[in-house]
């Protein structure tokens, strides 16, 4: 008896929650995938803000292509010169070269280390920060999101999400992300306070323009490190190649995912090389790992990162973005907030939104919600979109919001 993908897909694979979208896709490429029976779906969210350069973008391919050819993993991280990760460390330092108004007091970031995914480099991070500087409190954000592993895990605001898992790390306080009074939390007690430029989970939340450069200087007063989270937010999303350029700051430590990859699982932390340093002795190989910077994923991603800047995707996600706060107004959207291609449209409710995301999906355009806002869309498209696909997303959108069960 044949028995179907899906049926695999309910019986074989471990879930996570008692409703997935289980859509069966059998392709995709650019802004969209196709569907095993071959309906057309228009990525709004891009696998969570992965496919910045777009599904399978030929450059990408390619890259990957000859690198198999060439060869895949060889030895654990850190032990062979490989030309792949070695060309890419060197491009991300490149993007990194850049003038600040209040910079790092240890330099500029160029060393990199290189992980399998976001929360990897979250837990790379935090102990670095704790190896560098003899402490152990951290600071985090409530509604916050940095991985789900039990280090990045203890950084997360939502008790929902953690209750069960505990007992998790000792020493993590919250604050209020772009609540000025609460950086007097950080003390000379703190290792690191790890935030994002942009709250992603909590619906994409922008401070305002006095924080960011109050909060390094809170970090450099006290000798806390600024660790940065841009696992969604970087390689171009929020209309310049790295958010924090927009905030007039320069962090620490740098965290990366998502659209680094081009679609290949990758993740990093970055620091100067002062800091990193203290991962070689006491103990040595301070931080391992098997299959990060795999040759094949470097490669991917030394590609997005051409793309990204030879195409100006960052710089035309502004313009892309003002299009969709543009389209999308209507009685049940309150508002359209964020940066570049990184957008909540909020609704009244989540039943207003789920219907809406449910009947979006019906009619070929993919979205989502938040983990920490349930009644906002997310709007995180492939920077590659045209403005007439932005059109016709939205218009799909508005006429759905126009149904009578909506």
């Amino acid at each position: 008896m044949h028995i179907s993908h899906r049926q695999h897909f309910f019986d074989h694979v471990a879930q996570t929650s008692d409703y997935p979208l289980a859509l069966e896709i059998d392709s995709a490429e650019g802004v969209y995938m196709y569907g095993a029976d071959g309906k057309r779906y228009l990525d709004l969210i891009s696998g969570i803000a992965v496919s910045n350069v777009g599904h399978r973008h030929p450059a990408v391919v390619s890259a990957i292509k000859d690198q198999v050819d060439r060869h895949m993993h060889l030895l654990v991280y850190g032990e062979f010169v490989q030309s792949t990760q070695v060309k890419l460390a060197a491009a991300l330092t490149g993007t990194l070269d850049l003038p600040t108004t209040d910079a790092s007091p240890f330099g500029l970031i160029d060393n990199v280390y290189f992980t399998n995914s976001g929360t990897e480099a979250t837990e790379g991070a935090m102990k670095l920060a704790k190896r560098f500087t003899g402490r152990s409190e951290f600071i985090s954000c409530f509604n916050a999101y940095h991985g789900a592993t039990q280090g990045a895990l203890s950084l997360s605001g939502a008790e929902f999400f953690k209750n069960n898992f505990r007992p998790l790390l000792p020493g993590i306080t919250h604050i209020r992300h772009g609540y000025l009074p609460d950086i007097e939390k950080i003390t000379k007690k703190t290792a690191a306070v790890v935030i994002e430029i942009i709250g992603g989970e909590s619906g994409v939340r922008i401070p305002a323009d006095d924080y960011f450069p109050a909060l390094r200087r809170r970090c450099t007063e006290t000798g806390a490190l600024l660790v940065v989270d841009e696992i969604q937010t970087g390689y171009g999303r929020t209309g310049t190649f790295w958010a924090f350029e927009q905030a007039g700051i320069y962090p620490d430590i740098l965290l990366s995912a998502k659209g680094m990859g081009g679609g290949m699982p990758i993740g990093a932390f970055m620091a100067s090389q002062k800091v990193m340093s203290v991962l070689k002795n006491n103990p040595i190989l301070g931080h391992i790992t098997t299959f990060g910077g795999h040759p094949v994923s470097c490669a991917a991603s030394l590609a997005a990162l051409k793309v990204t800047v030879s195409e100006q995707l960052a710089q035309s996600a502004i313009s892309k973005g003002a299009l969709f706060k543009h389209l999308l107004r209507h009685d049940k959207i309150s508002e359209v907030r964020g940066r570049g291609l990184m957008l909540a449209a909020e609704m009244e409710s989540f039943d207003i939104l789920k219907k809406t995301i449910d009947r979006c999906i019906q009619k070929g355009v993919v979205t989502d919600w938040f983990l920490f806002c349930d009644n906002a869309m997310r709007i995180a498209p492939p920077l590659t979109i045209t403005d007439e696909q932005i059109k016709e997303s939205c218009a799909i959108i508005l006429e759905v919001l126009n149904e009578p069960e909506i």
